[in-house]
């Protein structure tokens, strides 16, 4: 029976999604409720503090455990590795509210939708149904499968035939009203939020509240300056952070807003055609879309076909043909009905419709798919609103840091709390006192100075046109050691430019046109082909689309026009293309062609196909291009000439980009029977008619960057969809694969009747080329690799289909590819993501450039993803680069570096700083003494909080290093950096301690102040001791004059300043200290301020901070005492501690290797004598049906996101708010 209670207790949200979520039932429990209440009364507001800061604590505190079914509350957990909790209140819905009467009987479905879990979700005959609101989406509970799900969407189990038969006509009004009830309002709504409501939870994050505590005890003391100055610092940076969050708000406020304002029509089952807004869209509605249109909802096309613009999901602003839905009766669901992209029917919201093609059957009309914060664009605005937790070692490190810090501090309040009571101080005073030396060590300065590299980085990141929305993923771009690019428009020109066609004739390839040669293409079926075959549109008199079907249409000469009466036959819709020869084009005995129906391009199927009628002629004609590979095999074998393959590379392998095409005539008389006609029929027994070969030049940028990259060991990696083998041309001219590096083709084959799935290695033999003397060109020969070279340089290349059967039939040896696998072409958007989030799992710190929308998942996926986009900022990606060409990457590196360095050292630096004023307290302290306000202010603002603010200005160094900087705060070197700096400062201000005690000279002046001050009746008779912040905290008047703290005053600002000089480091990763001229300014500013006082005997000096004359003497040993500190921190510090080689040596004497897997991997494959094979093919092992099949995998186009156990995807919040 408990079993069963723990069971129904919990529950999973989004189950394998990205998003997934633990849910656990709780019951509020009334006494409970009540002693909490009574509880935070008697601490005045303390446990409702903690219980806002961790939820769960409310929960466990307030509730008891129980069945989800009968939960009041719900508990949510991250099923990540951070494991955050979020409570929320079960909310009850009613049906009896609406104005129509409702049937109560069980067996009759509330919606026609029979896949719907509205049916499943309201209990009868009470008609109400238990949901809760998580992150803007609205969950019900599902009483038959005892789980919450999704509602605002049609679930993807609907076939093609439901959608068409079921919600073809419309809903009835009394279906859209239930709908409208439980599925909410189709509105992405922002909430501006106030002020007020900011400000608190800013004020009310943990380490302001300690702040508020340190500050308030400090102010009770009389230590006035130095707590304002923190005060306006805080406040600075609250209203500055309140001000950022409230004008983001306002912003996305205001991109949402006019979405939900849209006038739409939709037709109602038995009522027609009905104008209404778009927040009243509920899916299953029928949109019918009559011109040009922002979508206000997910739709999809179920009669006839438009043009979209995507540029906002995408940041590609080229038109996209949609095509309706087709009308399949198999019981498949309808996203998964054939090998097409199903995106390809689907009208995502937010995007702009720009063109309509109605059908012969009527009006353009759309299925409503999903609504609200459940669409494209309510997604994009959710990833905005609760971006996913950034877990980079640094702030985890840190949060762990001030654990130690503020466990020292604890130390020291119980030292002080020993050392008062036993010298038998006032209780208050005690208590006062311990609390002091409690906060000392945890530095109230340390959130402001950690943000402001990140501040720095940006502001000069700006500069270069880099943008960013993330700026926690600066730091991240420090530890960046793998570079992935997309290949056309990233490395190459985005333009691509016609270099020739290869005609076919008698199953033989012809003679080349050269389009340089300036001559007109000839007519025939490959001109015709190249005319037609696009998804080209004529908006405002302009053409418009993808610019390589533009520079294909180009090198036509033909002309596009509207659909008129003298070309169009009867009954062709007058929104069908018409393309006709322009003035230079060869002449043609065809005057027309009229595109009809169109098969739109898709990654994933690397070809698209349109049906065109020549004016004049009764038949129709298919026209086909794609990826030569891909279209090879639609065509019949006996019209592919035979030496296909070798014509191919032969191209190919000179970097050129080549694409195929193909035709065949339809026979059929009707355009009925063309509108009904499938993609599979139209795609078949194709005749084969050339290729036509364009030229991809390098952008002049790549070369350098790729080897300045190289140089600073990143490594580079290729993902295209382009053919692999121009892709591995681009590499070596490039210069991504290095002269002398062998090239080995992976391919892998899926597993057909008896024959297991196969893995083929190829090596690839390298030729000179006739292009250019700079440019390689590859052969794949049948050479093998001699056993002396087995271990030299070698690169993995592959497919997307030789990836996808890897990932699936050869998941262990996915890794011993991927750490030598540079090229990776044919990749689908789906396994370019894929592949990334494999980099991650060897513990690689991945980068990714692109600028395609296919790029898109990756760029999302990657540690940090930079769009080369014309937009200041895109969604797709936390930067964005508005110079179109990759030497952003090592200017983000660059910066990254800097900004990582900078914060390890103002890290360091203020830990040091808290403990150097901690030893130096804590000595006092042993004779009930203290530093007085101005010893104090003098460090603390004319040191510490100038010299933090400015210390991470310092410009990144010009020249990548060959690694990195070190990416965690808890590593030997600075873990023993800041413990034998605290062993230094010890050590000396004991020494001084002491050593003043032994002076001559030397009195207890906080033990004989009267006497004292009688005797330095010149020099202190006027000293007011009442208005020291510690008078009440010591036996005798004089708690802050004595010969004790005036020694130690000097040696501590000292220390404090050389510190912050010798934490400053500059090269590799920072320009020299003094190329940072205010800090250097500050730095030489304090140090000369601090020997002037020391130095000085002015009685105004000695009288206002508190100091007693010393001799020359005594004063020269202290500089002395404080100058060999430096000296040998410096030395320390420089030739040991930061000393690479030597940590290298230490750690090859001790055996000491990486942790990080690619490493493993690289270590364990150098010394396989087998690998890397070569000109041999393997076969998976013996599994189920004789193949390892990875369980994991699921479909065949996309490729599963699996959990990272790595420390690379994180918050973009900062990691003060953890604490």
């Amino acid at each position: 029976m408990e079993e069963k209670i723990r069971k129904d207790h919990r529950a999973l949200l989004n189950p394998g999604e990205e998003n997934e979520l633990e849910a656990f039932g709780y019951r509020t429990q009334n006494l409970r409720r009540a002693l909490c209440l009574i509880t935070s009364v008697l601490t005045c507001g303390l446990l409702l503090l903690f219980f806002y800061w961790k939820p769960q604590w409310r929960v466990w505190a307030n509730c008891i455990p129980c069945p989800l079914q009968e939960a009041d509350t719900i508990l949510l957990r991250t099923t990540d590795k951070f494991q955050r909790y979020t409570r929320k209140k079960v909310i009850c819905l009613y049906l009896s509210t609406l104005k129509f009467p409702i049937s109560k009987n069980p067996e009759e479905p509330l919606v026609a939708d029979r896949h719907s879990v509205i049916n499943q979700a309201v209990l009868k005959p009470e008609l109400k149904l238990r949901c809760i609101q998580v992150q803007k989406i609205r969950y019900v509970w599902n009483n038959l499968e005892k789980r919450f799900q999704k509602v605002g969407l049609l679930e993807d189990s609907n076939t093609c035939y439901d959608i068409h038969h079921t919600f073809g006509l419309g809903l009835t009004s009394e279906e859209q009203e239930v709908r409208r009830l439980v599925c909410g309002p189709n509105a992405i709504e922002v909430e501006i939020q106030p002020i007020w409501k900011l400000l608190v939870k800013q004020v009310l994050n943990p380490f302001y509240v300690f702040q508020a505590f340190t500050l308030t005890l400090w102010l009770s003391q009389g230590y006035i300056e130095y707590s304002v100055a923190i005060i306006i610092l805080s406040v600075l940076s609250i209203v500055l952070s309140v001000y950022d969050l409230r004008q983001q708000s306002v912003k996305l406020h205001n991109l949402v807003e006019d979405h939900n304002k849209v006038q739409v029509t939709i037709t109602a089952r038995g009522k027609g055609l009905q104008e209404l807004e778009s927040r009243l869209l509920v899916p299953g509605d029928i949109l019918v879309l009559p011109g040009k249109l922002s979508l206000p909802c997910d739709a999809v096309l179920i009669d006839g076909s438009c043009v979209v613009n995507e540029g906002m999901l995408t940041g590609e602003s080229i038109p996209v043909t949609k095509t309706p839905l087709p009308h399949t009766e198999n019981t498949t669901a309808w996203k998964s009905h054939s090998l097409e992209d199903y995106r390809k029917h689907v009208l995502f919201c937010g995007t702009e419709v720009i063109q309509v093609k109605p059908s012969r059957q009527g009006p353009v009309r759309a299925v409503v798919l999903q609504t609200g914060y459940n669409t494209a664009k309510g997604d994009l605005v959710r990833s905005i609103l609760y971006p996913r937790p950034l877990n980079f070692k640094l702030y985890s490190d840190a949060f762990k840091f001030i654990v130690f810090l503020a466990f020292l501090g604890i130390m020291g309040f119980f030292y002080a709390l020993g050392i008062y009571v036993y010298h038998g101080v006032s209780p208050k005073d005690t208590a006062t006192m311990a609390l002091l030396l409690l906060t000392l060590t945890v530095p109230p300065v340390l959130p402001a100075a950690l943000t402001t590299g990140i501040v720095y980085a940006q502001k000069r990141l700006k500069k270069k046109k880099i943008f960013c929305i993330s700026p926690q993923r600066i730091n991240m771009c420090g530890q960046i050691n793998l570079v992935c690019f997309d290949k056309t428009g990233t490395l190459t020109e985005d333009g691509l430019d016609l270099w020739g066609t290869v005609p076919t004739a008698d199953n033989c390839f012809q003679e080349v046109h050269s389009f340089t040669s300036g001559a007109a293409l000839p007519w025939g079926p490959l001109c015709a082909a190249m005319a037609s075959c696009h998804s080209l549109i004529l908006l405002d008199g302009t053409i418009q689309g993808d610019p390589l079907d533009l520079k294909m249409f180009e090198g036509t000469a033909w002309e596009m026009e509207d659909c008129n009466v003298d070309h169009c036959k009867s009954g062709t819709s007058d929104s069908n293309t018409i393309i006709k020869p322009g003035p230079k084009a060869s002449r043609s005995p065809v005057e027309a062609i009229t595109i009809l129906r169109q098969f739109p391009f898709s990654s994933s199927l690397q070809r698209m196909s349109v049906v065109a009628q020549l004016a004049g002629e009764d038949h129709f004609c298919v026209y086909m291009k794609g990826a030569p590979e891909m279209l090879a095999g639609f065509c019949r074998s006996e019209t592919v000439p035979k030496n296909f393959p070798q014509e191919l590379r032969n191209y190919t392998m000179q970097g050129f980009r080549v694409i195929a095409l193909a035709h065949k005539v339809l026979k059929m008389g009707k355009l009925s029977e063309v509108e009904s006609l499938t993609r599979e029929k139209v795609e078949s027994e194709l005749t084969f008619l050339g290729l036509l070969i364009m030229e991809n030049r390098l952008k002049k940028e790549t070369k350098p960057v790729l080897k300045e990259l190289s140089e600073a060991c990143i490594r580079t990696v290729m993902i295209t969809g382009d053919n692999l083998q121009t892709a591995v041309t681009v590499a070596k001219n490039s210069e991504m694969i290095p002269r002398g590096s062998r090239v080995i083709l992976v391919e892998a084959n899926e597993p057909e009747d008896f024959v297991p799935a196969s893995v083929t290695w190829q090596l690839v033999e390298n030729q000179e080329s006739g292009r250019g003397k700079h440019e390689t060109s590859i052969n794949i020969g049948n050479s093998s690799v001699p056993g002396g070279e087995r271990g030299s340089c070698y690169h993995f290349a592959m497919s997307g289909k030789s990836y996808q059967v890897i990932f699936q039939h050869f998941n262990s040896l996915l890794p011993k590819i991927l750490v030598n696998g540079t090229i990776f072409a044919r990749m689908s958007p789906g396994q370019k993501s894929s592949l990334v989030e494999e980099f991650q799992k060897l513990n690689y710190c991945v980068g990714m450039c692109g600028d395609g929308a296919n790029d898109c998942g990756a760029l999302k996926m990657a540690h940090a993803g930079i769009s080369l986009s014309e937009q200041e900022a895109s969604v797709a990606s936390p930067f964005t680069s508005k110079t179109a060409n990759i030497t952003c990457v090592p200017h983000l590196i660059r910066e990254g570096r800097a900004a990582l360095v900078s914060s390890f050292g103002v890290f360091k630096y203020l830990t040091m700083y808290g403990i150097i004023q901690f030893i130096g307290t804590s000595l006092l302290y042993w004779q009930l003494q203290l530093f007085g306000n101005y010893q104090y202010l003098m460090q603390d603002i004319a040191i510490t909080l100038m010299v933090c603010l400015t210390m991470s200005s310092t410009h990144a160094y010009p020249k990548l290093a060959a690694y990195r900087p070190a990416g965690q705060l808890l590593s030997p070197p600075l873990l023993l950096s800041v413990c034998l700096h605290t062993c230094f400062t010890c050590v000396v201000q004991v020494c001084i301690f002491l050593s003043v005690k032994q002076q001559p000279w030397y009195c207890e002046v906080y033990r004989y102040s009267k006497c004292f001050l009688d005797n330095q009746s010149n020099f202190s008779t006027n000293v007011s001791l009442e208005r020291n912040w510690t008078a009440n905290a010591t036996l005798v008047p004089g708690s802050v004059l004595s010969f004790e703290s005036t020694s130690l005053w000097p040696i501590t600002t000292i220390n404090c300043i050389t510190t912050a000089f010798i934490f400053s480091k500059g090269k590799p990763f920072r320009k020299p200290i003094y190329t940072n001229y205010i800090f250097s300014f500050l730095l030489v500013s304090a140090l000369g301020l601090t020997i002037f006082i020391l130095f000085s005997d002015f009685q105004d000096i000695y009288r206002g901070m508190e100091f007693i004359p010393t001799i020359t003497s005594w004063r020269v040993s202290m500089f002395v005492a404080a100058l060999t500190q430096f000296c040998v921190a410096f030395f320390v510090e420089d030739a040991i501690l930061q000393n690479r080689e030597l940590w290298l040596l230490i750690k090859k004497k001790f055996g000491i290797h990486s942790n990080s897997q690619y490493r493993n991997w690289q270590k364990t494959l150098a010394e396989d004598p087998t690998w890397p094979p070569t000109n041999r093919t393997d076969y998976s092992g013996h599994g189920t049906h004789g193949f390892y099949t990875n369980q994991g995998y699921d479909g065949s186009e996309q490729i599963p996101k699996g959990k990272l156990e790595l420390g690379g995807q994180t918050t973009e919040q900062h990691f003060w708010t953890r604490l």
